[in-house]
């Protein structure tokens, strides 16, 4: 993703403290030595990562070799000390440290980019330009350039030295990645050439390189060939390039990511401070120049366009090639080339104004829907999703659709065996649009929404009349609603907790899920393998029985064997605190096998949490299970939750409209979890962030026993139900000042004002400040009505980044637009604080 920034700081400036060392700096080093330490520091390391992380057990750099090597690097530091300052493996001792991600503020905030999503929203984008610059349209130059679909990045150079490497994060602090950004073989450790910056902070994309990616993801399928025959754990296989360079960048030991063929493209600077008598680059363009001349990869497909037939044609021209360039893309990004005339036009609080991102359509393909089926979410609510012949969309292989409701599956007149339309929703969400009538040959059928519930049994139905989804009363005990409650407490945003993701969940309460398809495989002929064999019926006994028989059969062969139905580890969230590694020894699951991707019919059971167990052939245990490492870090992991924070504990009990801004207000404004059990529904519904739905909410949750039993078990556990601290800025519901105004927008301020009584409010895109939950608890808690859709009848429409076509409708229907800014300035004021342009006011 593009990111922006118009600051370049004149001669003259505050210098920033330089790291290089050594008289004259890294300009008095000539050319080839930087080239040759270059190549001296990434053999070196190279051959630590192989030594210390077994990355190859066959290393061909001998100890000999290594010791030439290094004495030849520290030789050539010795004539010139500025190259020691750049990371380079004499300042360290033994392998590469494991990355901690520190917080990392940039040094000038790295901005979003406005997203248009027709020619036309170009050409507005671009009129707006012509008015505020005064420039005619066909004299007024941009730089035209691909948008790699990638992962932002901001690399600081100090005298020519990387001295730091950071995400983009919020736009004002991201995270420290310079270890791993220093093994990616583009980006240069020092500088090339003369002339830099005391100070310069480069804005770039690391990316996955289609050709890398796809033989990255090949040579993962052959080894996880190998991998499934012997039962270990498979590797990943990335969906998607842009998926694999952010799993990549952000892995917490660099040497995996040197060991993944990341590259990195330059499109911009942030902060620069120019050393005296330097004088400031003009032009965008000329940047892209500079940079590339000093070693830094620029992108080869940039242009300098005019006028709307140059936008147009370099659109057109990127369109029919999107899929034979480098990287994925997903736009075109037109930048004011004019620096002065950059900084003259500024920035709104999110987006600068010089720059527009237009975004491609949606690609669409058509592939077979094979079935319909439903899947129970942690609330209960069942929802059908298409089964598709996989096909491959916008960059990633798709396999299944949300298809949201039975009414909507009414409404776009889907069936099943139809051919059908896919694109992925803003790029990313797999989506069904609706049928090609004209392939049908007649053996097409409708899908009927099932009556009860897949998992338990128990009869779906409406939560409360008039609702359209329908959803699984049996809150307590239905298995899928407590693997994904079970999911949801090791999620980023509740309890964080490191591999208790939705493969854990399912083998602590469903260990037994796909035992029934793997009997049916065994009766069709297939085989079972397990620690201490294969397992397969002759085709000859086969034969002999009725197919009905068949099933019941194996069944019995398999009870027989030993291999009992498991009851499972967990029946729900009370008792997760009191796991033990020995309560996990016996968690066998079921996985179908494939080779390359594909079913072999086969199925294997096989150990989750613990080691294969190792069997002689006279019956002996040759090798003994143990704790797998992922399973002791997991139970670390959870001791160490039992500390997180009262607004984590809170998110993480699934009570329904209570998500991360409630929760931090609830939190902040009770500070235990004891006094928000005796707190009554209205002191709740005062607090700011909450409302009477979120209040009603909780009230209800708290009265059922077993939900007791979960708080009960969890404190008995040692789970912190307190935060520390005072609380008493925060004074007791209906005490004075409990109702004053002013209250700032965040959470945890108290008295919530309706400054939102009557209105309907449309948020879109992402914003820095706020989840969508977030901001949609923001405007319920102010009397607003949180719309999904832009209409005549809404009020205001919410932009943020990659806002999509939601705002274009609301500029095409004339409806005022807030940027984040704005958004807060309504919800502490109300209407009057936004026509008055408080904070921020409305976008342009």
């Amino acid at each position: 993703m593009h990111t922006a920034s118009p600051h370049e700081t004149a001669p003259g400036a505050p210098a920033a403290p330089s790291r290089s060392g050594g008289a004259g700096g890294l300009s008095a080093i000539p050319a080839d030595r930087r080239a040759r330490w270059n190549e001296l520091v990434l053999s070196i390391e190279g051959a630590r990562d192989a030594y210390y992380n077994a990355l190859d057990a066959q290393s061909p750099m001998s100890d000999a070799e290594y010791d030439r090597l290094y004495r030849e690097l520290e030789e050539l530091e010795s004539v010139y000390p500025a190259l020691a300052a750049a990371g380079s493996p004499t300042q360290s001792v033994g392998g590469r440290a494991t990355t901690d991600f520190a917080p990392a503020p940039h040094h000038e905030r790295m901005y979003s980019l406005q997203d248009v999503f027709s020619i036309e929203e170009v050409q507005e984008w671009a009129a707006r330009m012509v008015a505020e610059t005064g420039i005619p349209d066909e004299d007024l130059a941009m730089t035209a350039e691909v948008k790699i679909d990638g992962l932002a990045v901001a690399l600081t150079y100090e005298d020519g030295v990387l001295t730091r490497a950071a995400t983009r994060g919020d736009g004002t602090t991201g995270e420290d990645v310079t270890g791993n950004v220093r093994t990616i073989a583009d980006v240069p450790r020092v500088l090339s050439g003369t002339g830099h910056p005391r100070l310069l902070e480069v804005r770039g994309e690391v990316y996955f390189p289609v050709k890398g990616f796809e033989a990255f993801n090949e040579a993962r399928r052959s080894q996880n060939v190998e991998r499934e025959a012997s039962g270990a754990p498979l590797l990943q296989v990335f969906a998607n390039p842009r998926n694999a360079a952010a799993g990549s960048l952000r892995q917490k030991n660099p040497a995996i990511t040197a060991s993944r063929p990341l590259s990195m493209i330059a499109h911009g600077v942030g902060a620069v401070i120019l050393h005296d008598g330097q004088g400031p680059v003009a032009q965008q363009h000329e940047w892209y120049e500079r940079l590339q001349a000093w070693g830094l990869p620029v992108s080869p497909y940039n242009a300098v366009v005019r006028g709307r037939a140059g936008r147009e044609a370099y659109i057109e021209r990127y369109a029919a090639h999107r899929h034979d360039l480098l990287h994925e893309i997903d736009g075109i990004v037109f930048k004011i080339d004019d620096r002065a005339v950059q900084r003259a036009l500024g920035a709104t609080s999110r987006v600068p104004r010089w720059a527009a991102a237009y975004k491609y359509p949606p690609e669409e393909v058509r592939t077979r829907l094979l079935d319909i089926d439903v899947q129970v979410g942690r609330t209960g609510r069942v929802t059908p999703f298409g089964i598709m012949e996989p096909v491959l969309v916008a960059g990633s292989r798709v396999a299944r659709a949300t298809l949201h409701n039975a009414t909507e599956v009414v409404r776009k007149g889907v069936l099943i065996g139809d051919t059908v339309i896919v694109r992925k929703a803003g790029d990313v969400i797999p989506e069904i649009l609706g049928p090609v009538p004209e392939s049908r040959d007649g053996s097409e059928r409708g899908f009927v929404m099932p009556e009860h519930c897949p998992s338990c049994g128990t009869r779906l139905a409406p939560a409360k009349d008039g609702d359209v989804d329908v959803r699984c009363p049996n809150t307590r005990s239905c298995p899928a609603q407590v693997t994904e409650r079970i999911a949801h407490i090791g999620a980023r945003g509740a309890l964080d907790i490191e591999g208790l993701g939705d493969e854990a969940a399912s083998a602590l309460t469903r260990p037994d899920a796909g035992r029934t398809e793997a009997l049916a495989a065994l009766a069709a002929g297939h085989s079972l393998e397990t620690e201490r064999g294969s397992i397969s019926i002759p085709a000859q006994e086969l034969e002999a029985m009725a197919v009905s028989e068949r099933v019941d059969a194996v069944a019995e062969r398999i009870r027989a064997a030993g291999i009992l139905e498991q009851p499972p580890v967990l029946d729900g969230e009370a008792g997760l605190f009191d796991l033990a590694e020995e309560d996990l020894r016996e968690v066998f699951v079921w996985r179908a096998v494939t080779r390359r991707g594909t079913p072999t019919g086969d199925w294997r059971l096989s150990r989750f949490f613990w080691t294969k167990q190792v069997y002689a052939p006279d019956g002996r245990v040759k090798r003994p299970t143990a704790a797998s490492r992922s399973t002791t870090a997991m139970l670390a992991q959870l001791r160490a939750a039992r500390d997180r924070p009262l607004w984590r504990i809170l998110v993480a009990l699934s009570v329904r409209h209570v998500g991360p801004t409630a929760a931090r207000a609830l939190a902040e404004r009770f500070g235990s979890l004891e006094a928000l059990c005796q707190a009554d529904e209205d002191q709740l519904a005062q607090v700011e962030g909450v409302g009477p739905t979120i209040a009603a909410s909780w009230v209800a949750w708290r009265e059922v026993d077993w939900h007791r039993e979960i708080l009960q078990r969890w404190k008995a556990a040692g789970v912190r139900m307190v935060d520390d601290g005072p609380t008493a800025a925060f004074p007791p519901a209906g005490a004075p000042g409990d109702g004053g105004g002013g209250a700032a927008a965040g959470a945890g301020a108290p008295g919530a004002q309706r400054t939102l009584e009557g209105l309907t409010i449309v948020v879109t895109g992402s914003l820095e400040g706020y989840t969508r939950d977030e901001a949609k608890e923001a405007i319920i808690s102010r009397g607003g009505k949180a719309a999904g859709s832009v209409s005549k009848r809404t009020s205001y429409v919410v932009v943020g980044d990659k806002a999509g076509s939601k705002e274009a409708k609301a500029r095409q229907l004339g409806l005022p637009i807030l940027d984040e800014e704005g958004f807060t300035a309504l919800l502490e004021g109300g209407p009057t604080a936004v026509d008055a342009g408080a904070a921020g006011g409305q976008s342009d």
